[in-house]
């Protein structure tokens, strides 16, 4: 009778990890800065069907490198646990601390599970506060760790690089067409140094707004306002725009 192949735990979790890590830079990176106004999310994004950046609810967004299938199952889970705790205690009850520990235990159940491979994904769970210092942002590796984030951060295939950009260049105070303007700038620098140009057509970007009047603080950016903001106008949007009403063809859009 032949020897059953033994591998070890630890070079089996090894193991996994470096097929989730490699899976997960094989996708397009993302950023997410806080500004003055809250909490913007830029990422090289082509495809206006499948989007990196989601509403949870209220106040709490939803982003995500890697595989799409995965990431998008884990929002849709996300959205359910939102909409059951918020119904059955209170809207208020409803975080991003929660939800990034729900998140961290699937994630944590599926990496150490010997039945299926591990999610090629990593997300950020944010959530904008009434003030700056109240803003919350998780990022959530393959393995269901957290990490509590401030400021900026940086995921997908070329994280470590962006992040080390970001974190020499990012303050406090920003405005949103300075952390668009620093986010596109980080996302256009290639591994050898060198920089590309990215389009407005190129890039998916959206915000949690703390001054919005409206409950839900969630808004994508597109359109002119997008191109203007890659010009560095951060003067508001018509009114018409502001709550996603206009009949503009390219007004911003709330989810």
């Amino acid at each position: 009778m032949s020897t059953p192949f033994y591998v070890s735990p630890q070079q089996a979790m090894a193991d996994r990890a470096e097929y989730a890590r490699k899976g997960i830079a094989r996708g397009r990176s993302l950023v997410v800065l806080q500004y003055t106004d809250g909490i913007v999310f830029v990422g090289e994004n082509p495809s206006r069907a499948l989007h990196k950046f989601s509403e949870i609810y209220d106040r709490i967004a939803f982003a995500a490198a890697g595989k799409y299938n995965e990431y998008e199952n884990l929002r849709i889970g996300g959205v359910r646990y939102a909409d059951l705790r918020g119904y059955t205690y209170d809207r208020e009850d409803v975080t991003a601390r929660g939800l990034a520990n729900v998140y961290a235990q699937t994630l944590g159940t599926i990496f150490s599970s010997a039945g299926e491979k591990p999610y090629e994904v990593e997300l950020v769970v944010a959530e904008v506060g009434t003030v700056p210092e109240e803003d919350q942002i998780y990022r959530l590796p393959h393995d269901g760790s957290i990490v509590d984030e401030h400021g900026s951060v940086a995921v997908g295939g070329s994280a470590e690089q962006i992040s080390s950009y970001l974190d020499q260049r990012h303050r406090d105070g920003m405005t949103l067409a300075e952390a668009v303007e620093l986010a596109v700038q980080s996302l256009s620098r290639d591994t050898n140094g060198g920089e590309r140009r990215l389009s407005a057509d190129q890039l998916e970007v959206a915000v949690l707004d703390r001054t919005r009047p409206q409950k839900r603080k969630f808004k994508r950016i597109v359109g002119s306002r997008l191109a203007r903001l890659l010009e560095g106008d951060s003067a508001p949007e018509p009114a018409a725009e502001e709550d996603g009403t206009g009949t503009a063809a390219d007004a911003d859009t709330e989810e």
